[in-house]
């Protein structure tokens, strides 16, 4: 198992209605489990072998994770294709360049 950690252009500052949206990406992400205590997660929670939860911070939309490299690679790359898809921008690291939201 690795630990992945990835921060995503997407703000808390944006307005609510790209939170809903982000709400409903998070629902239709594989392995969905749900919120505990506000944190949404995938797949189990950090005493399990396998975990994806996320969080808001400065830094964007947060992600850490525990799991196989390539489950990773599939699962944030389906996020961040599905996310662009639904919030018309662009989503992407910001270290990467280019993502200015």
């Amino acid at each position: 198992m690795n630990i992945h950690n990835c921060n995503l252009n997407i703000w808390a500052h944006l307005p609510d209605e790209i939170w809903t949206k982000v709400a409903d990406i998070y629902e239709s992400m594989p392995g969905w489990i749900g919120y505990t205590d506000g944190i949404p997660y995938w797949f189990g929670q950090e005493e399990e072998e396998s975990f994806i939860m996320a969080s808001v911070e400065p830094s964007g939309l947060s992600f850490y994770a525990q799991m196989e490299q390539s489950e990773w690679d599939a699962w944030i790359g389906r996020f961040k294709a599905e996310a662009t898809r639904v919030l018309g921008f662009a989503v992407g690291e910001p270290e990467e360049g280019g993502f200015h939201v």
